[in-house]
């Protein structure tokens, strides 16, 4: 599996992901890779917000504990949580313990779930911003036009923790812009999946 040789090669990476093995495999196997499954996108989209003030390192040590946590980040399940399930996630000290962040995610499933029952689905609400395709990024940047764009949508419709940049690193996260840089071996295979 390329994530595990990525551990002992020298292929030229972004900058961001040369730290640790751990931030490489997400590098090298899913950062900037086109997502179009409607509650992974959510997924992702909760994860970015949880990350506000804190280092994506932090939240990918620690996504399989929130995936636990969170029912799989299955929507239905989530929108369903009360003040027993709040309770037992600001007990979870293998999640990030925000009671707004753990709020958000459950008002986001909810949103989330009247879209998607109002026959809006998720993924085309997202990739609509886009036409369905890709943008090649040309540089990074914390936020665009777009992502305020997009945040504002987010917004107006309730969903929190979702400013601009936030926005835009989920965008590039679920390769709704590639990002990767010119000299990372990952730019052009990501750029051949749009």
């Amino acid at each position: 599996m390329s994530g595990q040789r990525a551990e002992h090669d020298d292929r030229p990476r972004c900058n961001w992901a040369i730290k640790n093995a751990h931030e490489r495999l997400y590098h090298d196997t899913e950062w900037g890779v086109p997502e179009r499954d409607s509650r992974a996108l959510w997924e992702m989209l909760m994860l970015e917000g949880f990350q506000a003030g804190i280092s994506w390192s932090v939240i990918l040590s620690k996504r399989d504990n929130f995936r636990a946590a969170f029912a799989g980040f299955d929507p239905r399940v989530v929108a369903a949580f009360d003040d027993s399930d709040i309770a037992r996630l600001l007990g979870d000290a293998g999640i990030v313990r925000s009671r707004a962040k753990i709020a958000a995610t459950i008002r986001g499933a909810q949103i989330y779930n009247a879209m998607q029952d109002a026959g809006e689905d998720f993924a085309a609400f997202c990739w609509a911003f886009v036409d369905g395709t890709p943008i090649q990024g040309e540089g990074m940047h914390t936020q665009t036009d777009l992502s305020q764009a997009i945040s504002k949508e987010l917004k107006r419709r309730g969903v929190k923790f979702v400013g601009p940049t936030i926005v835009y690193a989920w965008m590039q996260a679920i390769g709704m812009v590639n990002d990767h840089a010119p000299a990372c071996f990952r730019r052009s295979e990501v750029a051949g999946l749009g």
